[in-house]
């Protein structure tokens, strides 16, 4: 077992930023890789033009991988900013803007994943509203997601570098998750395991493995500290990915980890080249 069993692809709004983003496809096949994953690459744009859906699209195919991942729109990210779908007015209403162009785009890639940020707190805002306005929003979005084949991901991050974010702790993430498919009767809603994420909130990740494996649908990693390569910290993620797999996760597992100071296709020396290519 270990990291060699696993399926793999690569984050390419972490990994290949020092690249403009048209060229980052084919650096990750050129280091082997035959998946990448993306946050919503138009930070400012729910709805951009045409044009730049189809260069992205152009640029995936002509690499050769397969797009596995794709967040809605989440407003500034990196950044600020944690998700749009539960900050009432302009943010919320961007979010239901962009619900269908990523859908489509998503679809028109064979890509069956995509994962919605659900938003900060916002001061002065209830967040009983925070959360009404957020389920009404994670409904259409996997109602969309469904359209095309694809389940929808809601992630719990990590309270230290997210403080404003509800959704920090793996029990929370995964209420909402069953939230939304009570309320669709769809089934389609998952939880994203990210276990950098969780291993900072002080989480006793066995036991988040074995409790939520079940409604996984996804999973990112990254060591911790540092939020590095695997081997820069003291997870030990081939453990865990092997716990996963054991409990009935076969899905894909997103490196979603910082390069580091040198460039992104020197941070895969703990990944043999021939287990890099999906399987």
């Amino acid at each position: 077992m270990g990291f060699a069993d696993q399926r793999f692809n690569v984050n390419l709004s972490i990994l290949f930023t020092e690249l403009p983003l048209l060229e980052r496809p084919a650096a990750a096949a050129a280091a082997g890789f035959t998946a990448v994953e993306l946050w919503w690459p138009w930070i400012d744009s729910p709805t951009p033009e045409q044009s730049e859906l189809d260069a992205l699209k152009k640029a995936i195919g002509d690499a050769g991988v397969q797009l596995t991942g794709l967040n809605f729109y989440a407003g500034r990210l990196p950044g600020p900013d944690r998700g749009a779908l539960s900050v009432p007015g302009e943010e919320s209403d961007r979010f239901r803007a962009n619900i269908d162009v990523a859908a489509d785009f998503a679809g028109s890639l064979g890509c069956t994943a995509l994962n919605a940020l659900y938003g900060n707190r916002v001061e002065g805002v209830d967040p009983a509203e925070q959360d009404r306005l957020a389920l009404e929003n994670l409904v259409l979005a996997a109602r969309a997601a469904d359209r095309i084949g694809a389940i929808l991901l809601i992630e719990a991050l990590n309270e230290p570098e997210s403080p404003r974010y509800p959704l920090v702790s793996a029990p929370a993430a995964v209420a909402v998750v069953d939230k939304v498919n009570e309320a669709t009767g769809l089934g389609n809603a998952k939880f994203l395991m990210d276990l950098y994420h969780l291993s900072m909130n002080g989480e006793d990740l066995p036991q988040v493995i074995d409790a939520y494996a079940a409604k996984t649908g996804h999973v990112q990693i990254a060591d911790n500290p540092g939020r590095g390569a695997p081997g820069t910290g003291s997870l030990p993620l081939a453990d865990l990915l092997d716990r996963l797999r054991k409990a009935g996760y076969d899905g894909w597992v997103g490196l979603e980890y910082k390069p580091g100071d040198s460039p992104s296709a020197e941070s895969f020396s703990w990944l043999p080249a021939e287990a890099r290519a999906a399987r």
